[in-house]
């Protein structure tokens, strides 16, 4: 009786695993590909070309096409692909069973070409924030300070990261992907590598040189890795929270470190506080609204609105350590 039982349970297990499956990879339902075989024999394979005009002007006639799915790229496979994909959750629906994911992506409802249109605005919102923030700290803060030249490093990197989200989340191909996870990971490295150099400022310059050419070697090294065919997304998972929890952690044991005669200190404490309540979106996963917003797309929202608070940070350090320069300074000159 005993063996029976655990026979049992061992099928119900493998079962269960089997329909989580089954609800979570709708690209791997048999519906799925049959669709999508059928759809692309019928009308992506017959009078193509070559030069691949009539591939194209095929899924214009036969998905009515509009200028911006023709920008955006969209040939007839991909049309088969969208197509079916809805086709398969209205299956999923009417069976009352839960909506599948495809490609390890939730179903979004394509909007002016975009394939996830409410990721792709959010990002912009974020590049929108790094520009007019960096701008404000131009503004706000003298060319002379400490780390001024740091502080536009992370700028750039930030905008350059920024920059591939919305190229990514507006068309997901090999290359997108790989540009969007490589230089994602960019802006948590970059945070950790600020946090060290800020922590430096007063070392001598052979020893900041030292430490950037490591993180330089080092980024470099895992953007060769990515790119050469080797991408995991648990590899890739691992590095970020690992290089981030180190970058985070850095900051707030520094803020505590310095927060009799730093008291601004708290602004970096809220930042990464809300940074860490932000990034539990991502552990939601649920079903995007309106076929349009999923939790991956209100974190970027989320972002967006903490930018202002770290740069808040940054000019009011910057602005307090050209401040003790000064002072040193005018007092070496009253000695001598």
């Amino acid at each position: 009786m005993i063996k029976i039982n655990k026979s049992l349970l061992i099928c119900l297990i493998l079962i269960s695993i089997f329909l989580k499956c089954l609800c979570s990879n709708g690209d791997k339902t048999v519906f799925f590909k049959q669709c999508r075989q059928n759809c692309e024999r019928q009308n992506c394979s017959a009078g193509k070309r070559t030069d691949g005009i009539e591939f194209q002007e095929q899924a214009i006639k036969y998905y009515q096409q509009t200028l911006f799915d023709k920008l955006f790229l969209w040939n007839c496979v991909d049309e088969c692909q969208y197509g079916c994909m809805w086709r398969t959750v209205e299956v999923f629906k009417e069976r009352g069973w839960a909506v599948p994911q495809f490609y390890g992506k939730w179903p979004f409802i394509r909007f002016m070409g975009l394939q996830e249109p409410a990721s792709v605005y959010f990002s912009i919102l974020n590049f929108v924030a790094h520009v007019r923030n960096i701008k404000r700290f131009r503004r706000e803060v003298r060319p002379d300070s400490p780390c001024y030249k740091l502080w536009h490093l992370f700028a750039f990197v930030c905008l350059n990261g920024w920059l591939w989200s919305i190229i990514f989340h507006a068309r997901d191909l090999p290359l997108t992907e790989l540009l969007d996870y490589a230089f994602a990971y960019s802006m948590v490295l970059v945070v950790f590598y600020c946090m060290l150099l800020r922590m430096l400022h007063r070392k001598s310059i052979l020893l900041r040189g030292f430490i950037s050419l490591g993180v330089l070697s080092y980024y470099i090294n895992y953007f060769a890795y990515l790119s050469a065919g080797k991408f995991s997304y648990s590899t890739n998972m691992v590095a970020n929270v690992v290089t981030g929890v180190l970058g985070g952690l850095g900051w707030i044991l520094w803020s505590f470190r310095v927060r009799h005669y730093r008291p601004y200190y708290r602004k970096i404490q809220t930042f990464f506080l809300l940074m860490g309540l932000s990034m539990s979106l991502e552990l939601l996963d649920f079903r995007p609204i309106l076929w349009i917003i999923d939790a991956h797309a209100l974190w970027h929202l989320s972002t967006a609105f903490l930018a202002p608070l770290f740069y808040s940070f940054v000019i009011e350090d910057c602005k307090i350590l050209r401040t003790e320069y000064k002072d040193k300074a005018f007092i070496f000159d009253k000695e001598i």
